[in-house]
């Protein structure tokens, strides 16, 4: 499972480090590592350099063999939970998704 951590100009790749996300990812992805083949993650600062409520945004998307790309966000007030949050809601379509295709 190949993935690629693409951030904006407003938000610095050194957060917690690309490394971090990528090494937090592959981890809690681990279970579909054998339907997944990339995880790309873009982050963004939906208000540029002014403050704001839950203004970073995080878009994942994961590639399935055989399947269309499964797409979620989330916002949150930084990048640790924005990431985070996204996550979860990817590993929650995962699990919907192979299930179901492992059910037929």
């Amino acid at each position: 499972m190949i993935i690629q951590f693409n951030t904006d100009k407003t938000v610095s790749g050194k957060e917690r480090g690309s490394t971090y996300f990528t090494d937090l990812i592959q981890n809690d992805l681990e279970r579909f590592s054998s339907h997944v083949t990339r995880v790309e993650v873009h982050l963004s600062d939906e208000n540029g350099k002014k403050e704001g409520h839950k203004d970073i945004r995080c878009l994942m998307e994961a590639r399935i063999e055989g399947y269309q790309p499964i797409v979620v966000t989330s916002q949150e007030n930084n990048v640790e939970k924005s990431v985070s949050e996204a996550l979860v809601k990817m590993k929650a379509s995962l699990k919907t998704i192979i299930g179901k295709a492992s059910n037929h």
